[in-house]
Parts: C-alpha cells; sequence; structure tokens
C-alpha cells in the first residue's frame, strides 16, 4: 500500500503540475498562446515581459497554488492510504518533483511548458522553509545585482540541493540514509531546472542573455 500511495501521489502531482498557470492565464485575458512569444517559454518571466504585469501575477499565483496544493494533497492521500508509514517530508520532495515535471512537460499542452524554478520554490517553501529561507533570498539578491533571473534561478537550484543535504545533517541532525534521501529528491529537481535553463545559461556565456525588465532581445 505505500508504493501505492506514493504512486498515487506522484500522478496526482504531474498532473496538477501539467496545468500551466502561464498559458492558462494568457489564453483566457489575451486569447494567445504564450509559447509563441518572446523566449517561447510558458513561464512567470516571459509572461511578464510580453503580457504584463496583471498576467504574470496571475501565473504567479497560480503557480504557488499548485505547488503547494500538490504537497499538501499528497501528504494528505499518502497518510489516508498508507498512515504514517511514510514520512511526510520525503512525500512533499516527490510530489514536488512530479508537480515541477508536469510544469515542464505538461500532459495537456504537448509536454511544452515552463522551466519549473516558481513551481519549485513553492514546493520548498512547505517541504523546508528554513532552505527556503536561504535559497529565496540569495535569489533575490543574485537578481538585484545582476538583473538575470535565470542565473539567479540556477544558482538557487544548486542551493536547494546542497541547503538541503547541510540543513538536515547539521541542524535538523536527521539519520543520514533520510538525509540522502531528501537530498537526492532536491539534486533532481535542480537537475530539471539547470538543463531547462540550458539556453539561458549559453546566453549568459555569450552575454546576450536578456536582463529582467528588458525586452527581449532577438536571436
Amino acid at each position: 500500500m505505500t508504493v501505492i500511495s506514493l504512486i498515487a501521489a506522484a500522478v496526482m502531482s504531474y498532473l496538477l503540475g501539467s496545468l500551466n498557470s502561464s498559458i492558462i492565464v494568457v489564453r483566457v485575458l489575451k486569447h494567445e498562446d504564450i509559447r509563441e512569444h518572446g523566449s517561447k517559454n510558458a513561464g512567470l518571466t516571459n509572461t511578464l515581459r510580453c503580457f504584463g504585469k496583471v498576467p504574470a501575477l496571475l501565473t504567479l499565483l497560480g503557480d504557488i497554488a499548485k505547488g503547494v496544493a500538490a504537497v499538501f494533497l499528497s501528504q494528505l492521500l499518502v497518510h489516508l492510504l498508507a498512515g504514517d508509514a511514510v514520512d511526510s517530508r520525503l512525500v512533499g520532495y516527490i510530489a514536488g518533483i512530479f508537480v515541477m515535471l508536469g510544469h515542464v512537460f505538461p500532459l495537456y499542452y504537448g509536454f511544452k511548458g515552463g522551466k519549473g524554478a516558481l513551481v519549485t520554490a513553492a514546493v520548498l517553501l512547505c517541504v523546508d522553509p528554513i532552505s527556503f529561507a536561504i535559497v529565496i533570498p540569495l535569489f533575490i539578491i543574485i537578481v538585484a545585482l545582476t538583473r538575470y533571473v535565470s542565473l539567479g534561478s540556477v544558482i538557487g537550484a544548486v542551493a536547494y540541493a546542497v541547503s538541503t543535504f547541510f540543513i538536515n545533517h547539521f541542524v535538523r541532525h536527521t539519520q543520514m540514509d533520510i538525509t540522502v534521501m531528501y537530498t537526492v529528491c532536491a539534486a533532481l529537481s535542480a537537475l530539471v531546472i539547470i538543463i531547462m535553463h540550458r539556453s539561458n545559461i549559453k546566453r549568459l556565456l555569450n552575454g546576450t542573455e536578456n536582463k529582467f525588465g528588458s525586452k527581449e532581445k532577438k536571436e
């Protein structure tokens, strides 16, 4: 029953993640496909750049809501099916991986979605507020200093995995095997985010990446 409950939670989280907020908001408000504009990415930054503050705000709220919902609904589902046999924090990490995968590869939109950073941040807030309090300020500082959202996202992803290990091992003194499981889950999420930012990384190295608040550069 434990395995079944985890599979059910993973599937539910993926389906929730596939409800891409940027695509839905832009279609409803602007009757456009966000993936045909700007950087072609169905995420918050491209929505803000191409369609303004209101669609971006709704996208922000939608992505946060589905990340939070995936964690808490998964924990509730596993508790109902398997009782306390599974660590609720581990369930949260697993839900985080699959809601992010749904966001990046949405079932309902041809498996072409966003890059997963915002949804993962929402998951992190629920699963590990201490790590969230480290990663998000770091992200904000990097973006404020460089105006590169992509750079902040990539560094934040790395910090997510690193802080997960250090907080659980040195602060909470969690058992090593459990700490490793948490860290592996965080690292998998971080790896997907980094891979999805590979074109941004290339532009950062070439000096052609768009800065926050700037117009989209022509390729």
